[in-house]
């Protein structure tokens, strides 16, 4: 029997190869959007901040960019039978995203892949360029466009322990806040800094693997207030 009884995974750069958000502000956004990244690197600024900064960068129709995106995005090659075992096992899997997103149902009902549940922001496309709306935010705290420290939080208290998969800053709180961590990429660096027991993976080979052998779990490492917390 598994200990984990669900999974959080993270979208661009994880279950899509590309980060699609960053694709799209290639070739729809203004030169410089770079600048937004690399100030939450720097702890400068939140994501939500940084997210509204680029959405207003974006030049296009959500019919121009859906366009561009579906025939360039690729989900990982292990993501659709990691998604299969899962169901086989009544494991439920959910992807929580902190990027544009509005690409991510398309995507996966293109897969075959329409019936997971997604955590994610809205974009409204109105006016010169498209807004974006937080309804999986926190209630209070601003830091973050899509809470993934809520997210791994409501999977647990639905179905229990919860892994969490991912690879980048936008996955920090997620990984916090998860009973077990598969980390690659930016994320290996952030979990080490952050004392968050982790397991690195390539593919969700490497994941499935993990997860039918884990036997102990570390357990969330997060604490009441998630350090990334900003208020309004």
């Amino acid at each position: 029997m598994l200990a984990v009884k669900a999974l959080l995974v993270d979208f661009d750069g994880t279950a899509c190869l590309q980060d699609v958000s960053e694709m799209l502000l290639d070739t729809f956004g203004e030169p410089g959007w770079e600048r937004f990244d690399e100030a939450v690197d720097r702890g400068e600024m939140g994501l939500r901040e940084a997210g509204a900064q680029q959405v207003a960068m974006l030049r296009g129709s959500r019919e121009e960019m859906l366009a561009f995106a579906l025939p360039r995005a690729q989900l990982a090659p292990s993501f659709p039978t990691f998604v299969a075992w899962a169901d086989e096992r009544d494991l439920p899997l959910v992807l929580a995203s902190d990027g544009f997103a509005f690409y991510i149902r398309p995507i996966l009902e293109e897969a075959g892949l329409g019936h997971l549940e997604v955590v994610t922001n809205e974009l409204v496309f109105e006016g010169p360029a498209p807004s974006q709306l937080h309804p999986n935010g926190h209630p209070v705290c601003i830091g973050c466009g899509t809470c993934k420290m809520l997210a791994a939080q409501r999977l647990r208290e639905r179905r229990g322990p919860v892994a969490f998969v991912g690879d980048g800053q936008s996955d920090r709180y997620g990984a916090l806040y998860s009973d077990i961590v598969f980390a690659k990429d930016a994320l290996v660096a952030i979990c080490e800094l952050d004392g968050v027991l982790f397991r690195r993976w390539e593919t969700f080979d490497d994941v499935r693997e993990g997860l039918e052998t884990i036997e102990n779990l570390a357990g969330p490492l997060g604490g009441e207030r998630c350090p990334g917390w900003r208020s309004p």
